[in-house]
């Protein structure tokens, strides 16, 4: 899924942000290599197959998202076991790459001995990892996702070599302790210095806001391989200009500064690929939409973020953004139309 000589761009598994609907969207796009899914939790018990195919329904179709992007299934959960069922379920159900969550900040599921709390445990780590890999076939990538360390930076080269004698094929890093937050600054430095010691590939995640700030990554990293998530989605050009500056796709003239990005088109295919997946009500698609454009108005170019914070209906927001065509002229899947229509690329 992920070769040491050939560079990757990978969509960010982001809770309650890249879920189904939004990585068919970023699918379509064309840049990313695959993406990785939110984390599924593994807690007291094994999830069921309806679960699995809730929580990653790319899964019935061979994990591909409708517009063709691949999609890697991760799991997160501190006991091995379970985890190395889990991962065995999801390769039976369809599942083609496990990824291990070691680096989620939530306190609740840290709490819960989820995520970055691993990172204080590195022969846990190790353990996790290796039960993971033993329960599937070699043909199966195993990868992990980790941060620096929970309070200092230096931990990661421990913990990143945990993972690999477990039998991880790749680290994804991202360039901050737990304690950090999303707060700056980003570290990009000990992710290249894991990368050298290791001799596996190393993805770079992080503070990757502009192409410039990937150009910067990618000479302090030596990386061939790179992870987006909010960057992609607050300046939905950034994607294509990476995957362009990588060799995946051909360069493009600077889209930023010549074509302005087109919203309600692109919101527009989330909300059509938000029916298809959850048959999602109005009440529910309009938060999404929200969410997604005070992303682009905190980090990215977009202006118009106070005319739509407080609307209530699809029709108005689309209305606000100066495209009420979208609502007049189409027949959008927030009405009752039929679950098996596909959303125009």
């Amino acid at each position: 899924m992920l070769e040491p000589n050939i560079p990757a761009l990978i969509l960010a598994p982001m809770e309650g942000v890249t879920d189904a609907p939004m990585r068919a969207v970023q699918g379509a796009a064309g840049a990313f290599t695959f993406a990785v899914s939110e984390f599924l939790r593994i807690s007291h018990h094994i999830p069921p197959r309806t679960v699995f195919y809730k929580h990653v329904p790319e899964l019935r179709n061979g994990c591909l998202t409708p517009t063709g992007l691949r999609v890697q299934v991760q799991l997160l959960g501190g006991d091995a076991g379970r985890m190395a069922a889990s991962a065995a379920l999801a390769h039976e159900l369809g599942a083609q790459a496990i990824d291990i969550n070691f680096g989620c900040p939530a306190p609740t599921v840290n709490r819960h001995d989820g995520g970055a709390t691993l990172l204080k445990y590195p022969k846990r780590i190790r353990e996790i990892v290796s039960a993971v890999r033993a329960a599937l076939p070699r043909t199966v990538p195993v990868s992990a996702k980790m941060r620096l360390g929970w309070d200092r930076l230096d931990p990661i080269f421990e913990n990143a070599e945990m993972a690999a004698e477990g039998g991880a094929e790749w680290l994804t890093i991202h360039g901050r302790t737990r304690t950090a937050g999303y707060s700056p600054p980003i570290h990009w430095g000990p992710i290249g210095q894991v990368r050298e010691r290791l001799g596996i590939p190393v993805v770079a995640n992080g503070d990757i806001w502009t192409i410039e700030d990937f150009r910067q990554c990618r000479e302090q990293t030596g990386c061939r391989h790179f992870m987006l998530g909010r960057g992609a989605l607050a300046n939905p050009h950034l994607a294509r200009r990476v995957a362009g500056e990588l060799g995946l796709i051909p360069s493009e003239p600077d889209p930023e500064h010549d074509t302005p990005f087109d919203w309600p088109a692109q919101l527009l295919r989330l909300v059509e690929w938000s029916k298809v997946f959850a048959d999602m009500e109005p009440k529910r698609v309009v938060p999404r939409l929200k969410q997604w454009l005070n992303m682009a108005a905190k980090f990215g170019g977009f202006t118009g973020f106070d005319a739509i914070k407080r609307v209530t209906s699809v029709e108005e927001l689309f209305a606000q953004l100066g495209d009420s065509s979208v609502c007049s002229n189409r027949d959008p899947l927030w009405r009752e139309t039929s679950a098996s229509v596909s959303p125009s690329g």
